[in-house]
């Protein structure tokens, strides 16, 4: 399998919808799922995209659908950033830039991670980080990846689409497996999480609450 660089979206977009497919999940009934998801967006097509200051205005509107309080995992937002402004949200971006970039020296306390936004005809869907390393302290607790649809997006398949497509990025990057974490009554990520072959472990305690902790093999 090919995996999305950073220079931009997919070269064939539904080759890179069906591999997803394949990447999610062994079993039959996982596998037609996915692959139905690839006839359901023919006309729409989803793609991984880094982050960019050129979607300020789409992200803004995805943002505003969220609505106040804690954001949606997936974006590497933090309460002290200001993304209101062009200028802030390019700060932001930059930043983001730099902690996917494996050359570039982070300062201590940060974790090394990739962000993609999931955009579809210029509109922003959601957003996923894969967390790099197996040692990390953020990621014993908060896992490899961590994602979020927006509310008018949720119910389609864009999540397990998603999270097929990281697991790819996780091979390339020398994981043999991902750890994905997800509040222990979040019903529809527990079901994302499954679909893309995921094997349940266990209960975990974070300081937001009890988890589902579950692995997923990226090397099929």
């Amino acid at each position: 399998m090919g995996f999305l660089v950073d220079a931009g979206p997919f070269a064939d977009s539904h080759s890179a919808f069906a591999s997803a497919a394949v990447r999610c999940s062994a079993s039959t009934s996982s596998y037609r799922f996915c692959m139905g998801l690839l006839a359901r967006y023919r006309c729409g097509v989803p793609e991984l995209v880094a982050p960019t200051p050129r979607l300020h205005a789409a992200w803004l509107e995805a943002y505003a659908e969220w609505g106040p309080g804690a954001h949606e995992d997936g974006f590497g937002l933090h309460p002290t950033d200001e993304v209101v402004s062009s200028a802030g949200f390019a700060a932001w971006v930059a930043r983001l830039t730099e902690h996917s970039d494996p050359s570039r020296t982070i300062d201590v306390g940060r974790h090394r991670c990739t962000y993609r936004w999931i955009v579809e005809s210029g509109r922003l869907l959601g957003g996923i980080a894969l967390r790099h390393g197996v040692d990390d302290d953020h990621v014993r607790w908060a896992g490899h990846l961590g994602y979020g649809v927006r509310p008018s997006a949720r119910g389609r398949g864009v999540a397990t689409w998603a999270v097929g497509r990281m697991c790819t990025e996780a091979w390339v990057l020398g994981l043999d497996r991902v750890l994905v974490v997800c509040a222990v009554d979040n019903v529809a990520s527990v079901r994302t999480i499954e679909r893309c072959g995921g094997v349940f472990e266990g209960i975990g305690e974070t300081r937001f609450g009890p988890v589902r902790r579950y692995w997923i093999d990226v090397r099929r």
